[in-house]
């Protein structure tokens, strides 16, 4: 086999990988404490006005409540509390965005709060980093990458380790073991 036959081969194999990652190299940007994050924009379902939450008992604090959104339960959880800071302060700018995250059964919503949604933005392959693997003000393996945008570094999130439907569900058992009833004889 020649070596220009082998070369085209790769090329298109490469281009055909561009062409998958096209999509996923536009990102849903927003802030939270200050701070530039990212989100595949093929996750993002809407982008709601925060709201009235109906808060569940519980729970633990990164989980604000739920909403009704069209019908359906959407569980709404605080970002901020999440990577372990404190709750998110509801300002004019605050949003709920809605984000569809794999699970065993198939895709469930899950809603984020952030303290502002920003724009979405195409970050080129080359312009986005590998994810550090320490001094990161959240846990690594949220993090899939850091994309430059003007220079500045943006944290591009791993949605389905932030909301881990699993992970969430498990720390949800802790808190919600139901106290054992004393015997009043």
């Amino acid at each position: 086999m020649s070596t220009s036959s082998n070369t085209n081969k790769s090329l298109a194999l490469i281009n055909s990988d561009m062409e998958d990652t096209d999509e996923q190299s536009q990102f849903l940007t927003f802030t939270l404490r200050e701070e530039t994050f990212a989100i595949g924009i093929l996750h993002i379902k809407e982008i709601l006005e925060y709201g009235q939450l109906t808060p569940v008992p519980m729970m633990p604090n990164y989980i604000r409540g739920v909403i009704n959104l069209r019908g359906a339960v959407v569980p709404v959880v605080d970002l901020g509390a999440r990577f372990g800071d404190m709750p998110s302060e509801i300002t004019k700018r605050t949003c709920i965005v809605i984000i569809e995250v794999a699970t065993d059964e198939g895709e469930q919503d899950i809603g984020v709060v952030v303290d502002s949604v920003t724009e979405v933005l195409e970050i080129p392959d080359h312009d986005i980093e590998p994810a550090p693997s320490f001094g990161a003000r959240i846990r690594t393996d949220f993090i899939s990458g850091m994309g430059k945008i003007n220079g500045e570094f943006v944290i591009i999130l791993n949605v389905d380790r932030v909301l881990s439907v699993d992970e969430l569900a498990a720390l949800n058992t802790l808190g919600s073991t139901p106290a054992k009833k004393e015997d009043s004889r």
